[in-house]
């Protein structure tokens, strides 16, 4: 059985773009399940996938969060994953259907779990918005209309780098350098400027229209938007980046890794060790003249 992947939201399970992409399990949220069905919860995902790698967005409710870390706890084990992500909400179900394409690869579980920030960092993730005006998730500036004042239709790019600009400008959005298809999320605005210029300024291969998450009004200040996340489709080529990777042992918990901290136990890769300085050195620099 592949590695499970399990999600907070029904939003985050986004259609599989292949036959072989397998689903992630929608874990119960607090206020509809106790805390011992939450442990049985986990402990039978465990019991039929080994270990289990749990996505939930940065923004989710404490209480949710809390709930996590308490049952992770109670367990007393290091095969859960608690994975936040900073993204916005179709750029974290995006990069959970890269992860769902490639917990049926042959990836040690550690290697799966840190991938994801890896792979984070290659979804160029936006919305098109009716109105900037309540957005605040962005830390980059709305640009001034050519007629004075900051209303109307902007673009945002909520990373890898933030950027806004007009929708109606000359300006583009920094796009991928790379083969992408865009999944975009149509709310209450036409999808055409994202569909047709934002599409062709990025060279996207292919566009799947999904139904916009219930979160993304709130994540971004409107319900008139239009949500975007361009991303690699092709699970050979997410599999090449994961496995070029340099790959590590963890020295708490022994799984083996990529990047500088293991998503299951959280400990830092011990950093390389320096060389033994030879006895003395430096300290007779630091003595006064004559003081020796």
């Amino acid at each position: 059985m592949p590695i499970a992947i399990a999600v907070t939201s029904a939003d985050l399970v986004l259609p599989p773009t292949d036959q072989h992409t397998p689903g992630a399990h929608v874990l119960s949220p607090p206020e509809r399940q106790d805390f011992a069905d939450a442990l049985t919860e986990f402990s039978d995902l465990l019991g039929s996938h080994g270990h289990v790698v749990a996505v939930h967005p940065a923004t989710a409710p404490l209480p949710y969060i809390q709930r996590l870390h308490a049952v992770r706890a109670m367990l007393e084990t290091d095969r859960i994953a608690l994975l936040p992500s900073a993204l916005p909400p179709l750029g974290t179900a995006v990069l959970v259907r890269q992860l769902r394409q490639l917990s049926t690869c042959d990836f040690a579980p550690g290697v799966l779990g840190a991938s994801a920030r890896l792979l984070a960092h290659y979804v160029y993730a936006g919305a098109l918005l009716a109105s900037g005006n309540r957005l605040h998730r962005v830390p980059v500036p709305l640009p001034a209309r050519n007629g004075g004042g900051r209303g109307g239709p902007c673009a945002v790019l909520a990373g890898p780098a933030p950027q806004v600009v007009r929708a109606d400008g000359d300006a583009a959005l920094a796009g991928p350098q790379f083969a992408t298809t865009l999944t975009y999320a149509p709310g209450a605005l036409g999808s055409e400027w994202v569909t047709g210029r934002l599409a062709k300024q990025w060279q996207v291969q292919g566009l799947h229209p999904v139904p916009v998450p219930a979160e993304s009004a709130a994540w971004w200040g409107t319900g008139k938007l239009v949500e975007f996340a361009a991303a690699i489709p092709d699970v050979s080529l997410l599999y090449q980046m994961v496995s070029q990777m340099r790959q590590e042992s963890c020295h708490w918990c022994g799984l083996t890794l990529i990047g500088d901290r293991c998503a299951f136990c959280s400990a830092p890769v011990n950093p390389p060790e320096r060389a033994p300085r030879a006895i003395g050195t430096g300290r007779r620099k630091a003595l006064a003249p004559g003081a020796g």
